[in-house]
């Protein structure tokens, strides 16, 4: 999996938000505001973590256990790619 390069994290007024770029303009009508750990998984995936070291690291950083951070990596995942923002490779 991927992030669609036509998208950049930016803050705006103390929040993630994606912002579309490029050709994904005309395409994506808005922005995507980003709870802040969508932020810290997002900055994740731009370092291409694999799926798993990210889960131990949002149990790392807040100390949920693993099935919650699992479910709420997997629910954010598919979120991403019903917009279009991540892509499997």
């Amino acid at each position: 999996m991927k992030l669609d390069e036509g998208f950049l994290i930016r803050d705006i007024a103390g929040e993630d938000v994606l912002v579309p770029i490029g050709s994904k303009v005309i395409d994506f009508k808005g922005l995507i505001t980003l709870t802040p750990v969508g932020g810290f998984i997002y900055r994740l995936l731009e370092d291409r973590k694999e799926q798993s070291e990210i889960v131990d690291l949002i149990i790392s950083e807040y100390e949920i256990d693993r099935e919650t951070a699992e479910n709420d990596l997997t629910e954010f995942l598919a979120s991403l790619r019903e917009q279009g923002v991540l892509i499997d490779e």
